[in-house]
């Protein structure tokens, strides 16, 4: 025994160190030291050997007491002292230290997972829908890939006739106990069962459709309901049409992604739509009362004498319904852009020189009959150019 180190020392830990201290050292050295970060190492497979030895007496208040007060001694079988070597670790606390920190790495102490009723996978997809549909809903229909019950054997894996048996390897429970033999000493741990994969049944006559495993691949169609007023990005959910679950769990969901089509007229914005209107410069100029095509109609709109290029107006109502609450909507923002003709007739040109020059001139010299008169005739002209 008189090569072995101090325990405390392997740890790195004080002799007065707490429990919390000497796990935590051994977490860190273990790590460190583990075979499966250092492979083909000898002296690492060395050191953490020697670490577990440490770990294993010096987390026991019992065998570090006996430790504290002995030595190596107190373990050792020829000292008279009745110890007993490291043949056969305790390790449970070891099992959750190494499964926390290296994902198992086949040591025991922890059991696996256990194999109950688990959801179906969720589905999915997308589809393109136009301006029009966004706005009023409407129905689709989608048709997408599924994992489904087996017709055939209903599920069971077994071909007609026949039917499952209990696992006699596991006795139905779906795990498996083994035992391992390590450089720490015999380890034993639970694992998923090698002949029924952890199902708990083995099927000696399996359907010739699914090929036992009781579910296949199905092309379903489903009928979706597209809300007034979704929008590009929104998803809907059909509970229940995703894949099968496993053992009586239940099915996953159908999720619709939905994209929406560009419109040549509107463009939107949350529940505001967005549009421009053309008018003339003497529409402009005068005022006119104009009519504004809308997602729910056409609407009049009178526009003020003097409106200037990029006018905005607002249409309350006219934009997207909310969703859930098509009574509420959200507004058409209207920008109205003027058309400057970009070539003019003679008599044009002298009309809109005769026009500006009165516009210009002192107001008690102008009669108003002859101005209405002529700005009639003036805005009569042009429209028909």
């Amino acid at each position: 025994m008189a090569d072995k180190r101090d325990y405390y020392e392997v740890l790195g830990v004080n002799k007065g160190a707490s429990e919390d201290e000497i796990k935590k050292a051994y977490r860190k050295l273990a790590k460190k030291y583990h075979p499966d970060a250092n492979p083909g190492n000898k002296e690492a497979e060395q050191k953490f050997k020697e670490l577990g030895e440490a770990y294993e007496v010096l987390s026991d208040s019992q065998k570090k007491a006996r430790y504290d007060q002995f030595g190596h001694a107190a373990f050792d079988p020829s000292s008279g002292m009745g110890g007993a070597g490291f043949t056969d670790f305790d390790m449970g606390d070891l099992g959750d230290i190494f499964g926390s920190m290296f994902g198992g790495f086949g040591f025991g102490g922890g059991n696996p997972r256990r194999s109950g009723p688990r959801r179906g996978n969720d589905i999915h997809v997308n589809i393109q829908i136009s301006f029009k549909e966004s706005i009023f809903g409407g129905k689709k229909e989608v048709s997408v890939p599924v994992t489904d019950e087996c017709d055939t054997c209903h599920g069971t894996g077994a071909k007609p006739g026949t039917y499952a048996e209990t696992c006699k390897k596991c006795n139905g429970t779906g795990q498996e106990r083994v035992t391992q033999q390590s450089f720490l000493g015999v380890v034993q741990s639970l694992r998923t069962c090698s002949a029924c994969g952890g199902t708990g049944k083995q099927i000696k006559d399996p359907c010739t459709t699914c090929k036992g495993a009781g579910k296949v691949r199905k092309q379903k169609t489903f009928e979706i309901t597209i809300p007034a007023g979704i929008d590009s990005g929104q998803t809907i959910r059909l509970s229940g049409k995703g894949d099968i679950g496993e053992k009586g769990g239940g099915y996953g969901d159908l999720l619709v992604t939905i994209y929406v089509e560009s419109d040549k007229t509107f463009k939107r914005k949350g529940l505001n739509l967005y549009c421009e209107v053309p008018i003339t410069f003497v529409q402009a100029a005068l005022g006119d009362e104009i009519t504004i095509k809308t997602m729910y109609g056409e609407q009049k709109y009178n526009i003020k004498a003097g409106t200037q290029p990029e006018t905005v107006i607002t249409l309350k109502g006219a934009g997207a319904p909310r969703l859930r609450n098509e009574k509420s909507k959200g507004d058409l923002i209207v920008t109205l852009k003027v058309q400057i003709p970009t070539s003019l007739t003679v008599r044009q040109k002298e009309l809109l020189k005769e026009f500006y020059g009165e516009t210009e001139a002192p107001k008690e010299t102008q009669e108003e009959p002859h101005k209405e008169e002529k700005k009639k005739k003036f805005s009569d002209y042009f429209k028909k150019s």
